[in-house]
């Protein structure tokens, strides 16, 4: 049976991290076992468009990964043996590596692989490139193109992160339960990153990188099937769900970007709101409220909102208050000013962009005069209005943010000057 390439690809991503748990859990060497499953997928993604699915895919590619891992273990012990005979100059009996008649039973490893992908010891750019073909399935190519950078870099950062693993001796198990809390908030930081990139990329010419945002929503969605009661994981999942709701109304025909409230609410997804609401409705019912579901939660109150005039402004600010005490974070308290300006006036917001301003983390961001320019012109101060959109728009490295900036600052340099009040 010929199966469309899309198939065989998608069938890929979802066993890859299914035989790397396998491989990885028998020979107890991630680094190796994770070779030998790409050289797997290779095999399957050249052979089973061609000649059709095996009666048991997942079998098929465990078996070809086994044998292959035999054989690179094998030669890894031969090495040694040849090293450490010529370092005593003495013969020594050559030692086989173990191997079984079958591989181990069936198991699914994806949150251990998830939690191994994010090691303390790897950086975050490591710990998303490694996450993303171990546990995405994603090919060195894939994640090289979806970050911009030639395909001989990331296979280094890949091949240094897995090195790192290696060198810590870490066992392929879930972490114990005095430490998991802090590898699991690893894990989600990393997930959350690699949503955030592919729902507005920072570079090139879309505005999204649809196969890192579907990622990271499967990746998210088997962490809440693995951990169904933590309230955190939930709400990432439904931050995920809610933002991609209005991913089809965010650009228009030529790909331009359209802020929120002028998105056509009706091209929104009503099935990933039902399900993003009721997911951190749950969640923080049942505690402890944590910085993903109060992040749900206002996307759920723009999702709900019937109308941009229609939206909660004074409950969303509310939660970016408790969000921001919570975080420290001045992409937040940038928020927080933005909803400040929706409740109390564009005053207001001005006045509480004050901190934010100051802080160092937000230097050279564009984020900070995107958001000084809708509040001057929100005050009718079109001048000020245009020079922080020109600002932003040199500040940013998205084609589609810029071009959109762009716009506002244009429209507004060449609109008729307001009327003048009426007189008294």
């Amino acid at each position: 049976m010929d199966l469309p390439d899309r198939t065989v690809e998608d069938l890929l991503r979802e066993l890859a991290p299914q035989v790397i748990g396998v491989l990885s859990r028998r020979f107890g060497d991630f680094a190796t076992a994770e070779d030998a499953v790409q050289e797997a997928l290779l095999a399957a993604a050249t052979q089973w468009p061609d000649e059709g699915l095996p009666d048991n895919p997942r079998g098929w590619l465990i078996q070809v990964a086994y044998r292959r891992m035999i054989e690179l273990v094998r030669a890894e012990t031969a090495r040694r043996d040849r090293e450490e005979r010529a370092a005593r100059r003495e013969p020594g009996d050559r030692r086989a590596a173990p191997a079984a008649d079958e591989p181990p039973a069936d198991r699914d490893d994806t949150l251990t692989l998830l939690f191994l992908c994010c090691h303390p010891s790897l950086t975050t750019p490591s710990a998303i490139a490694l996450t993303l073909r171990a546990v995405g399935g994603l090919s060195t190519a894939e994640i090289a193109r979806a970050f911009l950078v030639p395909e001989a870099t990331m296979a280094q950062r890949i091949s240094r992160a897995k090195q790192r693993i290696r060198d810590s001796g870490l066992p392929f198990r879930l972490p114990e339960p005095a430490d998991r809390a802090a590898r699991l908030s690893a894990v989600l930081h990393v997930l959350y990153l690699i949503f955030t990139e592919g729902h507005t990329a920072s570079l090139g010419a879309d505005l999204r990188r649809v196969d890192l945002a579907e990622e990271a929503i499967r990746l998210a969605r088997e962490m809440h099937r693995l951990l169904p009661d933590d309230s955190e994981v939930a709400g990432l999942l439904a931050l995920m769900l809610l933002t991609d709701a209005r991913a089809d109304a965010r650009t228009g025909p030529s790909g331009e970007l359209i802020p929120l409230a002028e998105q056509d609410r009706s091209r929104w997804d009503p099935a990933a709101i039902a399900e993003g609401t009721a997911l951190v409705t749950t969640a923080m019912a049942r505690g402890p409220v944590g910085p993903y579901q109060l992040q749900a939660a206002v996307a759920a109150l723009h999702d709900e909102a019937p109308s941009a005039a229609a939206t909660d402004w004074p409950q969303i600010l509310a939660l970016y208050g408790v969000l921001e005490r919570l975080t420290g974070s001045p992409v937040v308290a940038l928020n927080r000013a933005v909803a400040t300006a929706m409740v109390h006036g564009p005053a207001a917001g001005l006045d509480a962009l004050a901190a934010p301003a100051a802080d160092p983390r937000l230097a050279g961001s564009h984020r900070l005069d995107a958001a000084r320019a809708h509040l001057h012109e929100m005050a009718g101060d079109r001048d000020a209005a245009v020079a922080h959109y020109r600002s932003a728009a040199a500040h940013t490295t998205s084609r589609r943010e810029q071009e959109y900036l762009l716009m506002r600052a244009a429209r507004l340099a060449t609109a008729p000057p307001n009327p003048p009040p009426p007189p008294r």
